[in-house]
């Protein structure tokens, strides 16, 4: 990343899109960079000749409702005046009032909205641009108008055929301009269907190979619609009746007593016979970078299928299609390859039917080397070039100032060779423009270049004291845009002009950018690029700042954290100190949550009142206005615990450095307080401030129960070491860095690796290698030993000795031979340990021999073999990676095997009885490539705290199962379940999920049915029998009492007590079991709903009744259960856990 900084003071700054804006004659435009794209504009008094800028297109149809407007713009120096030209006739505007050309400008503008006609205004138009140094012409655009005729009148008389036939419904719409789009509807506008049997050909007409009774409609309409004026035309309605001649014999035998009035010959299928074309062969011409659309329509019963091959070659899989049901093959950006024989062929089970079409393509002039502007000095050769073909290769015609060249003023200083304009010792005045006609029977290319004769000394158009910012060990690119005529030349000095720079450091591109491969601070410092020419030089000066790069320190770490608790994460950076940084967060990769629970400060991140939801990946990334640094750490959120919850053990401290050695140290240090989780391992690590200060790196790892460590060490390094504790729960913060230790510089201990040779061209040779690390340099100097030679052929080695590169190009070599590779490193102690040599080819070129003797073995009907004779090795010129085998225009190739795939869509794990889970997943999004089944595994661990989990254990699995049960597991257990995705390539992102066994059967009290126990028995049978000795007892006092007021009253209005209630006041509740709807009459709870007896209740109620699915390889992740609909009513707010389901169960 670079960024460019342009002085306030100047005045010759122009900001824009990167858009070349021709602001004067010369104009540079810097690449875009990071921040900006700084436009240069030096306002230059240049003259240059008309060039055209933008014109209309040649063949131009105008919508006759609008003004017909014709572009044609220019620019140069003088601004150039225009003239237009109608077949061949100077056009003058002032005599039609109607025609109007916009100000500096040559665009016309014909106003026909005064009821002018357009097509007065048809013809060829030329545009010319003028200036006193030439003039530049416009292609000939011919003006037409659109035009949209009306259908002719016609009877159509109804179609009456026979089951079975084909049959042709002709649409023959009006020539249009341009032709219109063909459509079939009925009266309802909607289209009508088009099948393998019924389609529409490219002429507009619709094919039926067969006819069946449903074709009868009387509604088949053919739509014209026209795309310039949007207008919709349609044909008269054309009636079809489709006749069962079958059907009718039948009815009419049985009406007229057994005559058969028809043929008693049912209507036979029948072999493919073309309808279109007709012939058995045909011929098409296609022009080169058109469409190319053939079609084959097939009469048959049952209705023929159709195919398409290429004779001696293979239909284009990129540029081809199949369109109507593959009776049309297209093929877009026609090129001379796509020339030869074509044949469809049509098969049904009678026969076949083969049609063979001949395509030839020919070609319109098209560019190969367009003419291009020419800038000379006096005195001063050059050429420009107009190189075109076609098919039949285009005649080339040269013109000055829009004249032919024969008829213009003698040059002496110009000649014409075909092609070729060559000019010698121009001289000042001779500046023109110059167009080249490429054309043939098929159309025409005019391309205008000038010629501007110029004498001007160098000018560096690149501003003044730009600074220009990079980030160390980065490419830098610093701009010196130039102008001169001669063409200047460029050289680049550094803080002072007493040395020019060069060497394998530095890039000089022809624009006159130097690029720095890698960026150094001794790189920065004031550069300057001075441009010469035979006038003169110019100078100018930009500088180069090398900021260091930005580095987190001590990035966020693990953490733990019980819900409702608050938790902090720490992110410390460092930054150069002339840049401004910006601290970001992210969760998940993307922006924090909108809550104030989240506060960001300059250095850490704060969450209070953790919630589920929080848990995930926390990202701190440090910006600026160069480069920026990330870092990521997960937060886990866990319910309330009533043991010693453990977390991230204490720092190290006291760190010690004893034994110190050349190569090796003894580094002891005293751990930190464990934290409730014993320490598993001590992490070390070190930074090495002499080359890349701020940034630490793993040196090494000790068990948990050492506090010593024996470290080995490299030469040349400034050493710092700190000590970091890791337990369950994750990594100690670090601990203070030691005091420094530096180690003395040696020669290099070791070469590069991944030494390579290849060729990128077959005479070159380009040796790669894996450079060094500042720490496997050993010292300072460091360079690369390049060495080669041709194995078996040359005794001695070439060398060259390279600084800040990773390759080497050999130029010269001959083809594809072996040679013998070695990188070395030396630096200023010393060179490295010899180093081994590789074999290396030079470049590959095309074989010169094709393979002999090809012959063909059918051995069946879908097998066939092939044999030829092998090249010889010396034609192959490369490695023979094999031969391309075409039979029938089919290519084979071993199929890939696609990559891994993404992780599974979802899962979940629900509670599916007392002592068993039901697990559910669904496919992944992205399976790039065929699944071949699922990794399923868990682990299982007891309902204590903390948690502990067992050992993985796999789990078997249908890949085609989305679901899994697992039953008899034990009561309260914990599991967790892991799932991923795979493909031949391997398994996929894994997903994690967790669920708990509630309940033992045990602890469920089994149901007893009362109404069997003998004391139930005699209980009830104690109180029917004192039930009918009261009501003996009230009879008889009854009887004794007679009527009374009381009874009256009763007997008159009833007891309301055993009123039988109505239906509709029988109110059911959620628990509507047919089991346990109450009886009719009888009383319901004041709330309306029937109670459910709690012996019901069972762990179902608390499972997730969604279906579970699984990935093919068995894996699940899963969660716990949702809740019930009792659940629910209990608690809306709180999410329910397997605890609180045991808990309100119990």
């Amino acid at each position: 990343l670079q960024r460019v900084i342009v002085p306030k003071h100047s005045n010759q700054i122009r900001l824009s899109a990167c858009a070349a804006v021709d602001c004067c004659a010369v104009l540079s435009c810097f690449a875009c960079r990071w921040i900006l794209c700084v436009c240069v504009c030096v306002s230059l008094i240049v003259p240059q000749p008309p060039t055209i800028t933008h014109q209309s297109p040649k063949d131009y149809i105008v919508d006759p409702r609008e003004n017909i407007v014709i572009h044609c713009e220019a620019k140069g120096k003088p601004h150039p005046s225009f003239s237009w030209t109608r077949n061949g006739m100077h056009l003058d505007i002032d005599k039609d009032p109607k025609v109007l050309m916009k100000p500096h400008s040559g665009t016309l503008v014909m106003d026909i909205g005064g009821g002018e006609r357009a097509e007065a205004y048809e013809g060829v138009y030329q545009c010319s641009a003028h200036n006193e140094l030439g003039t530049a012409v416009s292609n000939s655009i011919i003006i037409r108008q659109s035009r949209s005729p009306l259908w002719s009148k016609e009877r159509i008389s109804p179609i009456i055929a026979q089951k079975g036939q084909s049959l042709i419904l002709h649409c023959r719409p009006p020539a249009g301009l341009p032709p219109p789009i063909i459509f079939w509807m009925d009266n309802n506008f909607q289209r009508l269907p088009q099948s393998r049997r019924v389609s529409q050909a490219l002429n507009g007409d619709l094919y039926f190979s067969n006819v069946q009774p449903e074709d009868s409609r009387s509604d088949y309409i053919c739509y014209a619609r026209f795309p310039h004026t949007q207008t919709i035309q349609q044909k008269q309605p054309i009636s079809v009746r489709v006749l069962d001649m079958d059907s009718l014999n039948d009815t009419l035998a049985d009406y007229f007593n057994d005559t058969d009035l028809f043929s008693d010959k049912p209507t036979e299928e029948r072999a493919p016979v073309f309808m279109v074309p007709s012939e058995s062969v045909s011929s098409k011409m296609v022009l080169r970078g058109e469409v190319l659309e053939m079609e084959c329509v097939a009469d048959g019963l049952p209705t023929p299928a159709v195919s398409w091959v290429k004779h001696n070659g293979e239909i284009p899989s990129g540029r081809a299609s199949f369109l109507n049901f593959n009776k049309t093959l297209r093929i877009t950006d026609v090129s001379e390859v796509d020339a030869g024989e074509y044949r469809c062929i049509a098969k049904n089970r009678h026969g076949s039917a083969q049609h063979t079409i001949r395509v030839t393509v020919n070609a319109a002039p098209y560019w190969i080397s367009a003419p291009r502007n020419l800038v000379l000095a006096p005195k001063e050769m050059g050429i420009i070039t107009c190189r075109a073909a076609g098919h039949p290769k285009p005649s080339i015609r040269w013109l000055v100032n829009g004249l032919p060249i024969e008829d213009a003023p003698e040059d002496p200083s110009r000649s014409v060779e075909g092609d070729t304009l060559i000019f010698s010792e121009v001289q000042t005045g001779s500046s023109a423009v110059y167009q080249c006609n490429a054309s043939n029977q098929y159309g025409y290319l005019l391309s205008n270049a000038f010629v501007n004769v110029l004498a001007e000394p160098p000018r560096v158009l690149t501003l003044p004291n730009i600074v220009y910012q990079v980030i160390m060990n980065k490419p830098a690119l610093l701009e010196c845009v130039t102008f001169g005529s001669p063409v200047p030349t460029i050289t680049w000095f550094k803080d002072s002009r007493s040395s020019m720079l060069e060497g394998n450091a530095y890039v000089f591109h022809e624009n006159g950018t130097l690029e720095i491969h890698m960026s150094h601070p001794s790189n920065s410092g004031k550069y300057t690029c001075v441009a010469r020419n035979s006038l003169g030089l110019s100078e100018n000066h930009v500088y180069l700042e090398v900021k260091e790069p930005t580095r987190i320190l001590r990035p966020p770490e693990y953490r733990v954290v019980q819900r409702n608790r608050d938790v902090v994460f720490e992110c410390k950076a460092k930054h150069d100190p002339s840049l401004v940084p910006t601290m970001t967060w992210l969760k998940d990769d993307r922006e924090l949550p909108d809550d104030e629970r989240f506060r960001v400060d300059s250095d850490s991140l704060t969450i209070t009142d953790v919630t589920e939801s929080d848990a995930g990946r926390y990202t701190c990334i440090m910006n600026t206005t160069l480069d920026q640094d990330s870092a990521s750490a997960q937060l886990t959120v866990v319910g309330e615990c009533l043991c010693a919850t453990p977390s991230q053990p204490g720092v190290p401290t006291d760190l010690e450095l004893t034994d110190q050695e050349a190569r090796s140290i003894q580094l002891t240090w005293i751990p930190g307080d464990e934290h409730n989780s014993p320490i598993k391992k001590f992490l070390i690590q070190y930074e090495d401030a002499l080359h890349q200060s701020g940034v630490w790196h793993n040196l090494t790892e000790v068990p948990g129960t050492k506090t010593t460590a024996h470290l080995k060490l490299s030469p040349y390094v400034h050493y710092s070491f700190r000590v970091l504790a890791l337990n369950e729960v994750g990594f100690s913060r670090p601990s203070m860095p030691s005091r420094q230790y530096r180690t003395s510089p040696a020669a290099p201990d070791e070469n590069p690796t991944e030494v390579k040779g290849h060729g990128t061209e077959h005479n070159n040779l380009v040796i790669t290698w894996k450079p060094l690390t500042p720490l496997q340099a050993n010292g300072p100097g460091l360079q690369y030993k390049v060495m080669w030679r041709q194995q078996d052929m040359e005794k001695d080695w070439t060398s060259v000795s390279v600084a800040n590169v990773s390759k080497f190009v050999v130029s010269g070599t001959p083809t594809f031979v072996p040679y013998e590779v070695s990188v070395q490193a030396v630096n200023d102690y010393g060179p490295g340990p010899k180093p081994s040599a590789v074999i290396g080819y030079s470049g590959e070129d095309f074989p010169s021999a094709a393979p002999g003797d090809v012959r063909v073995l059918v051995l069946n009907s879908t097998l066939a073999e092939v044999r030829w004779s092998p090249v010889s090795p010396e034609s192959v010129r490369g490695r023979l990676q094999g031969y391309k085998v075409q039979i029938s225009s089919r290519h084979f190739s071993l199929p890939g095997s696609g990559y891994i795939p993404s992780a599974p869509s979802f899962f979940k794990v629900s509670t599916f009885d007392l002592d068993s889970l039901m697990l559910e997943w669904g496919p992944p999004y992205e399976r790039n490539g065929r699944l071949t089944g699922y990794t399923f595994k868990y682990q299982t661990g007891e309902e204590t705290c903390p948690f502990t989990l067992g050992t993985l254990t796999a789990l078997p699995a249908n890949k085609r199962d989305s679901s899994f049960t697992l039953h008899n597991l034990p009561h309260s257990t914990r599991y967790k379940f892991y799932i991923s995705a795979r493909t031949q390539r391997g398994a996929g992102p894994t997903l994690t999920e967790e669920a708990v066994t509630v309940l033992d059967r045990a602890m469920v009290s089994p149901q007893v049915d009362i109404a069997t126990q003998g004391w139930f028995i005699g209980l009830m049978s104690a109180i029917a029998l004192l039930i009918l000795i009261l009501l003996i007892i009230c009879f008889i006092k009854r009887n004794k009492g007679g009527k009374y007021p009381v009874k009256e009253k009763e007997d008159a209005h009833g007891d309301p007590e055993i009123q039988p209630m109505k239906e509709d006041d029988i109110t059911f509740g959620e628990y509507s079991d047919e089991d346990h709807k109450p009886l009719k009459g009888s009383r319901t709870p004041s709330s309306g709903t029937v109670k459910r007896d709690g012996s019901d209740d069972s762990l179902v109620d608390y499972g997730d009744s969604g279906d579970t699915e699984f990935n093919e390889d068995g894996s699940f992740i899963g969660q716990y259960s949702g809740r019930s609909d009792r659940d629910a009513r209990h608690d809306s707010s709180k999410p329910l856990s397997p605890v609180n389901a045991m808990n309100s169960f119990v």
